[in-house]
């Protein structure tokens, strides 16, 4: 099994050269988060024409594997937080809804990501919108603060699953929700696929069972426990574990 960091690592670099234009996808293509006409994101909800429309050009890389946004019941004056915001697609969407007396977080541990999404950001003049480099498992956000929080595939690459929800319940303000879109797994992946750097960058390696993850979600003290959308991916794993795309949602009492 690799460390936290090895894994890291290897994402940072991985998506780093995403953002540079270095590759178009992250390995392998036919993951969720490559851009191969076979990928999970594909088989997601589409992105509506009024979203579309407030995505600038450069900012969907098609990394993802859901459409949180479409999910999470955003209204205008609202403060929205997107995990793993990479170029800043989901920000866009999110700022539209909210309005201009709202306000959308966006975070990603990559620097050359945040670089890309401020300047995407610049494109569209998106003043409500601020991206912040930072970690999901150590948010540099204030406790209580957020009433939404949205992430697209970037969960399963997180090594502590178990941080990674307990500080979206910190940020959240009471009554507040999340809507994640995620790769989950339904049966066991072989030791030698979850020590693969390279898939645990095309979200496969650190994808969770899915009662696990639900199972987690719910420990961390999370309500209402839902989800919203699940789609079924034949990647042909080793294993005989199975591959899903879950969006799922949940609130904080």
């Amino acid at each position: 099994m690799k460390t936290s960091k090895e894994i890291k690592d290897a994402v940072k670099e991985k998506y780093g050269q995403v953002a540079r234009g270095e590759i178009s996808s992250v390995e392998p293509k036919s993951s969720c988060c490559g851009t191969d006409d076979q990928t999970v994101v594909n088989l997601a909800p589409r992105y509506g024409e009024a979203d579309k429309a407030s995505i600038p050009e450069g900012a969907d890389l098609g990394l993802g594997c859901g459409t949180p946004a479409a999910y999470a019941d955003m209204k205008e004056g609202m403060t929205v937080l997107d995990l793993g915001s990479g170029a800043g697609i989901d920000c866009f969407v999110a700022s539209r809804l909210v309005g201009k007396s709202g306000k959308v977080i966006g975070i990603d541990m990559t620097e050359e990501m945040i670089k890309k999404a401020n300047e995407n950001k610049r494109k569209i003049d998106a003043a409500n919108v601020d991206f912040r480099l930072g970690e999901i498992e150590d948010l540099p956000v204030e406790d209580n603060s957020v009433d939404r929080v949205i992430s697209n595939c970037v969960i399963n690459l997180v090594p502590n699953k178990e941080n990674a929800f307990g500080e979206i319940f910190r940020v959240l303000r009471k009554g507040g929700k999340f809507t994640v879109s995620d790769i989950v797994v339904d049966g066991e992946i072989t030791d030698e696929e979850r020590r693969d750097a390279s898939l645990w960058a095309g979200c496969i390696s650190g994808a969770l069972d899915k009662q696990v993850y639900l199972g987690i979600i719910g420990r961390i003290g999370f309500k209402e426990i839902t989800i919203v959308s699940e789609k079924k991916y034949d990647y042909p794993l080793k294993s005989n574990a199975a591959l899903y795309s879950i969006t799922v949602s949940a609130s904080k009492p």
